[in-house]
């Protein structure tokens, strides 16, 4: 494989694993329009590739991912209710597209995973963490809500915790974020590789079609398939687009811009 991406690497590591890089270091890998549109042709890509049977995602620099990358959010807050709806559906189909991959995925998270980036980890089926990777569902702060990722971050961590976390913002470690069930293991830098070869190791040990029809069984018994999260990524960019637009959205995402403080 060879990488032909503006915000994204794409490498075949070894027979069967692919890697995912995010690189936008520069702005701690923060979201927009063309790294959402990479990263889901890349995932359908992979997901099509019979010689890929594991994915891992990672990320350049300091941080995995901060969310939403403050030109994306200027873009936002100007644009209408409908224009808004169609930008979170390719959000959404970003997340659906890691969510509900044919093959086993593995994300490696450092530094900050805030908003989307706590969304692409709970898309992923493991997550391994640095000890001092911080978490946070943070668009409350800004009078937004976690809409388009809630589907899986609730699957992550229940409807209590999400009940929580949605509304206070908080910013929590890798060890809280592991005691959510966002991640799998929290490791020093040094040692994430070493997991990470293991879970290789032991998905290796698997069959293809084993692996593939358990993760479709797992969706099937909690009663959320394919089409099924189709319709209620109608509810959530419908959500988030009325949401943008509102007064308290839009004073909270200028204030934001503008590098004011927000009195809520």
């Amino acid at each position: 494989m060879f990488n032909a991406y503006q915000t994204i690497q794409l490498k075949q590591l070894k027979t069967g694993v692919a890697t995912v890089t995010m690189n936008r270091p520069e702005v701690h890998n923060a979201f927009n329009a063309q790294m959402i549109e990479e990263l889901t042709g890349v995932f359908k890509k992979l997901n099509d590739d019979a010689s890929v049977q594991v994915i891992i995602l990672q990320a350049n620099g300091k941080s995995f991912s901060a969310g939403a990358d403050i030109n994306w959010m200027k873009s936002m807050a100007q644009a209408t209710e409908s224009e808004n709806k169609v930008d979170s559906e390719k959000l959404a189909a970003l997340m659906r597209t890691i969510n509900f991959n044919a093959k086993a995925t593995i994300a490696k998270i450092q530094g900050l995973a805030l908003g989307g980036g706590v969304g692409l980890a709970c898309c992923c089926d493991m997550v391994v963490a640095e000890l001092t990777a911080k978490f946070g569902l943070t668009e409350a702060k800004l009078g937004l809500v976690p809409a388009v990722i809630s589907p899986y971050v609730i699957d992550a961590i229940g409807t209590r915790q999400a009940r929580r976390y949605f509304q206070t913002a908080d910013i929590f470690d890798a060890n809280q974020a592991k005691s959510l069930g966002i991640v799998s293991a929290v490791l020093a830098a040094e040692e994430m590789d070493l997991w990470v070869e293991k879970q290789l190791e032991l998905l290796a040990s698997t069959g293809p079609n084993a692996k593939e029809i358990s993760k479709k069984l797992v969706m099937s018994v909690v009663g959320r398939t394919l089409p099924q999260q189709k319709k209620i990524d109608e509810y959530t960019t419908q959500v988030i687009a009325a949401v943008r637009v509102s007064a308290e959205g839009q004073k909270g995402l200028n204030a934001f811009l503008n590098k004011e403080k927000i009195n809520w």
